[in-house]
């Protein structure tokens, strides 16, 4: 089955060459990349299977001297990682034929969408593989190039803005990379993971931590670790729904593997623990007080990503068993939380024009399916039982309270406090884009103009004007408080429309004809309903990520398998 192991690169990778040679035939480009995906989730299927049951799946390509070799590892982890970002990738391509992704956006040259889509997926796919540091570097390059083309989609303001500010922040990690790179080797001799996991241990402890330094800089910038996560609420929100679900579920969570893989297998007692462990806590507190400040749906999950990444590097950061089992379960129920998440506020925001919060109301009416598969994945992300989440972080806060220090039990009370804020910033959501109804919101948004100085407007018929006061600005109804700010950032993250286009509007003038296609519906139902399975399958999930955990603190199996393939 070693044979196997390099297919989910090749896939993708030959699967980017037809399609692109395909640029007038977009049904097919369409098929092939489905039939493509489909063929790397089944692969993924099997290493995992593989691997859990006769360990590591090693390949070493072409016949290169043992310290220059690309060498190929599907472990337990990797092939887990695989098979999740593979059935995610999948979804998300489902959903943008659906939405049309392969017909012309707003000007942008669309045909290019599924040849840079599977680039991108063969990035990720390399990255889980990838037993040296410098594939690892081609790795995230490819997945870096595909990105900035897909997060400028469409060249409106906002995206080019946005994508400026992403591509300054990657070349920079890119370049901080490159001088790791150079470090590593000229102090070891070698950048296979299997050489380094002998030869670190050999050199002096200041060269040691240098080369962890850089290495944990590089991956904290790409995993959006606090305080090196600013750029994410700004680069995320302004790109295509199916384009933010897929950054959001899978590219931070590279650079968490990065970081897990790093180490467990490189630096197996490492004096950073407590500077990772304070990372996590200013991940967790400072991305989800972002959170509860936002006014748009989209900026608001954002910064919810970055506050559970912190939960991710809190497993990490205990080196311990436990702790990484915690980290593994927890990755692969945010992966596919987010993805979902995102998928289903793509369809928010084609019902209602905006996902701006102002401009939201009645959706739990007007559309109950979009209220339910946004409601499910929600409560999963803040952590309410029995789902996912509260699982997950039970599991992390046992390996807290087994580390047994201030620190950890520190984090312990964040971790419970960034749940609870979590689930406070979903539910004002909730009651203010789903609950209220269309006329609160449309009534808000005239009192918004009047206030700020806009053109006065004839008030609602049956308009209760005591439901509503101004002050400075700001408009306090029994739907929330809104302000001109409110309508200044939407209008920065793209969302141009007018006021008085809002849903009432559209409904009162019986233009509201913007349902949701079954093409977009299935794909987002299906992974909202992936993410209710996997609290139905915890338990073996969490046996295979106990297992993985076991095989990456003893170290053996890896190294075996790798070193043994390399001298058969």
């Amino acid at each position: 089955m070693n044979s196997l192991v390099p297919l989910p690169v090749l896939l993708p990778i030959l699967g980017a060459g037809a399609s692109l040679a395909l640029l007038h035939h977009p049904r097919i480009q369409r098929w092939l990349s489905l039939a493509v995906l489909g063929s790397v989730v089944v692969v993924a299927a099997v290493l995992l299977v593989q691997a859990d049951r006769h360990g590591p799946q090693t390949v070493w390509i072409g016949a290169w001297p043992e310290t220059l070799g690309i060498v190929l590892v599907a472990d337990r982890l990797a092939a887990l990682m695989l098979l999740v970002s593979a059935i995610v990738t999948l979804a998300v391509l489902a959903y943008s034929v659906g939405q049309g992704m392969t017909e012309d956006e707003e000007g942008a040259p669309i045909s290019v969408y599924h040849p840079t889509f599977l680039v991108l997926v063969a990035g990720v796919a390399n990255a889980f593989l990838a037993g040296d540091l410098f594939n690892l570097f081609v790795s995230f390059e490819m997945l870096l190039f595909a990105s900035y083309v897909l997060l400028t989609l469409g060249g409106t303001a906002a995206r080019v803005r946005a994508g400026t500010i992403y591509v300054l922040v990657n070349l920079l990690s890119s370049t901080l990379f490159l001088i790791s790179l150079a470090v590593t080797y000229a102090a070891t001799g070698t950048l296979t993971l299997a050489h380094l996991a002998e030869r670190l241990a050999e050199l002096p402890d200041h060269v040691s931590m240098m080369i962890q330094l850089l290495l944990l800089t590089t991956f904290a910038i790409k995993a959006a670790v606090f305080p090196l996560s600013l750029w994410l609420p700004d680069s995320y929100p302004t790109a295509p729904a199916p384009v933010t679900a897929v950054f959001a579920g899978l590219l931070t969570k590279v650079g968490v593997y990065a970081i897990l893989r790093m180490q467990t297998l490189l630096f197996p007692d490492s004096p950073l623990t407590d500077l990772l462990l304070w990372a996590a806590l200013l991940t967790m507190i400072i991305g989800i007080l972002g959170a509860i400040a936002q006014s748009d749906i989209k900026r608001m999950l954002s910064f919810t990503l970055v506050s559970h990444i912190g939960y991710l590097i809190l497993g990490i950061a205990l080196d311990s068993r436990t702790g990484t089992a915690g980290t593994t379960f927890y990755v692969v129920h945010h992966i596919t939380i987010q993805t979902a998440l995102f998928l289903v506020l793509g369809l928010v925001e084609r019902r209602a024009g905006s996902t701006a919060l102002m401009r939201i109301g009645g959706l739990a009416r007007i559309a109950p399916v979009l209220a339910v598969l946004f409601f499910v994945p929600a409560m999963n992300l803040a952590g309410i039982p029995p789902f996912s989440g509260f699982i997950g972080k039970v599991g992390l806060f046992q390996a807290a309270q087994l580390d047994g220090s201030p620190l950890a039990w520190t984090l312990v009370a964040a971790g419970a406090a960034t749940s609870l804020l979590t689930l406070y910033a979903v539910a004002k959501t909730w009651a203010v884009a789903f609950w209220r109804t269309p006329r609160e919101a449309h009534e808000a948004l005239e009192a918004i103009g009047e206030t700020a100085g806009g053109a006065a407007t004839e008030p609602v018929p049956g308009h209760d004007t005591r439901a509503m006061h101004q002050h400075r600005g700001h408009v306090h109804t029994a739907a929330g408080t809104v302000s001109r700010r409110d309508i200044e950032e939407a209008r920065r993250l793209g969302d141009d429309s007018e006021p008085d286009r809002d849903l009432f509007t559209l409904i009162e003038a019986g233009d509201d004809t913007r349902h949701s296609p079954l093409g977009m519906l299935l794909p987002a139902g299906g992974l909202v309903a992936a993410s209710v399975l996997l609290s139905v399958i915890a338990g073996p999930l969490y046996a295979l990520a106990d297992r993985a955990a076991g095989d990456l603190h003893e170290r053996t199996p890896y190294l075996s398998s790798v070193l043994t393939e390399e001298h058969p």
